[in-house]
């Protein structure tokens, strides 16, 4: 059964729940998994994003997401201004990307002494988006619940220590997916937690063997 959201829609500024609301949305998760506003951003405008979106101003959505703002904030016009004053370099521009859903985005983040990260997501309507890749690595969460997202060695016993680390907070997990790159290579998990995860889980969780990187995003 659909719910009364699907209906009316997200709280947004307009003028399109995919074009707009969803772009939004898309720079927002992206900032924060980056966990920081970055000081450079390289967008590429996939399919109907590229064709419609400036019309849509699903660019400008997706700056303003990048620097924070959610998809109601009256801001999202002035996006590329405020970027400027706050030091957000950024270029946006159209690329055929293989396979990929129409309304696309890819988004490349580059801060001073942190790595480079490049997220690719798409907007599915009403808001909502999926996170399909993650540098480089194809993966498939919404945001839409409390998730944290593990980049790991794969390697046997991750999960075990994964899940035990959660148990041992009190955390109950909802979901797991496990995406890999190839056997032995780069793998990231995707958990869905009933709970928030408090930083010092994350801290633990971040200091063992072959852990990379450890992000969590808030139910939103």
């Amino acid at each position: 059964m659909g719910s009364i959201f699907d209906i009316l829609g997200p709280v947004m500024v307009g003028p399109s729940s995919s074009h707009t609301a969803g772009a939004a949305r898309i720079g927002m998760i992206a900032r924060q998994l980056y966990g920081r506003q970055p000081k450079k951003a390289t967008v590429y405008l996939h399919g109907s994003f590229a064709a419609t979106g400036k019309g849509h101003g699903t660019d400008r959505a997706l700056i303003a997401g990048l620097l924070g703002m959610k998809p109601d904030d009256m801001r999202i016009p002035e996006s590329f201004e405020i970027a400027k004053e706050e030091g957000m370099d950024f270029t946006i521009e159209a690329k055929d990307i293989r396979e990929a859903h129409p309304n696309t985005a890819q988004i490349i983040m580059e801060a001073d002494g942190v790595n480079t990260m490049m997220i690719q997501a798409h907007s599915i309507g009403g808001g909502r988006i999926r996170v399909c890749k993650l540098d480089g690595i194809d993966v498939s969460f919404s945001g839409e619940s409390n998730t944290l997202i593990i980049r790991n060695e794969d390697a046997p016993g991750r999960i075990k220590e994964v899940a035990a680390a959660l148990s041992d907070a009190q955390i109950n997990i909802a979901t797991m997916q496990v995406f890999r790159d190839k056997r032995g290579g780069i793998a990231v998990m995707v958990v869905e937690t009933d709970q928030i995860v408090p930083g010092e889980v994350m801290d633990n969780l971040q200091s063992k063997d072959g852990i990379i990187r450890v992000k969590f995003l808030l139910a939103n």
